[in-house]
């Protein structure tokens, strides 16, 4: 006669293991029987109150003013970069070359835009107080929504303004989650019972947010059980690893730390306060420096936020073979005006960019970085586990 574990075990199947990724820009969900995740942004838009305060998180981490001392730091570091490329060799072993970033600017500015469709499309127009996901970037910005993302730099976003206590932020949690669930995944919520979850949570944490958070996932959404499990950790167990150095470049966030046998070591866990998205806007820093021809593009514009993040993405890959001016083509579609297709140059801009990783200081454009490591908890006296009573109470 099989045991009580054996028939938990038995009943317990991949295709009702709900495993569940949030990152500051994206969130992946899925089934642990999937082969991929959804993907979708991480955002909620929320029809907002007449007399209410104007809220509207950004897509991209937001540029501060340049000083001219901070101005001299990035371009002295962007001259270093320069001068080590310079001095790389191509796989041939040919040493590198560069066009002069005058006579990329001159193309650039010459450079106009073709028209190849009339209009970009509609705005949407919400029945609903509330917008989900990727349907958020095509929200006028003239329409009353405040736009929040619960995760900034890889942990919940709590600050002072609308919508930034912890409980605003596990609301919008709720929201996307089940959202994700209901539209993507096509479950009911009402069959949740019946499915176990597994939160992906940062190797660097806040023991009262996971509290929190186990408390979302049993008794506001209403999942049978769940398991957390820190991010790092779940890198080796995809990639079959029994121990690794981790380095987990997320949007908003790079982490790092040594897993063994399951294990992040806390001595070794920090996070930095810079990732792709600073790399985006390290990257519009240099394209405007030779004149990008797209002018009016604004980062603090939804759209054109996920373009820039589409240009990093097609043109910013670290390969000293290529040297040089490369012309590349890119379009630009915003809701009720013109579709364009413009042409540009670029040289070393598309390889200094992603290697501002190695040189932090260009990303002075988006403000100075936080570095953090594993605290101490603070004491919880709710918790049976809670740190500070268990060495209290410990024997010597």
């Amino acid at each position: 006669m099989p045991t009580f574990q054996e028939s938990c075990a038995e009943q317990i199947q991949a295709q009702t293991i709900i495993v569940i990724h949030p990152g500051s820009l994206y969130l992946r969900i899925g089934r642990a029987s999937d082969l991929n995740p959804h993907t979708l942004l991480h955002v909620v838009a929320r029809r907002r109150l007449p007399s209410g305060t104007v809220h509207h998180d950004t897509f991209l981490p937001k540029q501060i003013p340049k000083t001219k001392e901070l101005i001299q730091e990035m371009e002295d570091s962007r001259l270093q970069v320069s001068h080590t490329l310079q001095s790389c060799l191509q796989s041939d072993g040919q040493r590198r070359y560069a066009t002069p970033p005058q006579q990329i600017a001159a193309f650039n500015r010459r450079s106009n835009p073709e028209v190849i469709n009339s209009s970009g499309g509609e705005w949407i127009k919400p029945e609903g107080d509330i917008v989900v996901g990727d349907e958020v970037l095509y929200l006028n910005a003239g329409q009353d929504f405040n736009i929040h993302f619960p995760y900034q730099r890889g942990d919940l976003y709590v600050h002072s303004g609308p919508g930034g206590s912890l409980t605003a932020v596990l609301a919008n949690l709720e929201t996307i989650w089940t959202w994700a669930i209901r539209y993507r995944l096509e479950i009911p919520l009402k069959d949740l019972r019946h499915y176990r979850a597994v939160l992906i949570v940062p190797d660097i944490y806040n023991r009262q947010y996971l509290k929190e958070l186990t408390t979302l996932l049993l008794c506001k959404i209403g999942f049978g059980g769940c398991f957390l499990l820190q991010d790092h950790v779940a890198a080796t167990f995809g990639a079959g690893l029994g121990y690794a150095c981790v380095v987990d470049v997320g949007d908003q966030k790079t982490s790092v730390s040594c897993v063994e046998d399951g294990i992040s070591h806390r001595n070794t866990r920090v996070r930095m306060e810079y990732g792709g998205g600073d790399i985006t806007q390290t990257f519009y820093w240099l394209l405007q420096k030779c004149a990008f021809p797209y002018k009016t593009c604004d980062p603090d514009n939804k759209l054109d936020a996920m373009l820039l993040k589409s240009l990093k993405e097609s043109f910013c890959h670290v390969n000293l073979d290529i040297c040089g001016s490369q012309e590349k083509t890119f379009v630009v579609r915003q809701p009720k005006t013109p579709t364009l297709k413009f042409t540009l140059q670029v040289g070393d801009e598309s390889i200094v960019a992603p290697l501002s990783l190695f040189q932090p200081e260009l990303f002075g454009v988006t403000g100075s970085k936080l570095v953090h490591v594993q605290q101490r908890a603070s004491g919880d006296p709710e918790d049976p586990h809670d740190e500070n009573y268990l060495r209290e109470t410990s024997v010597a």
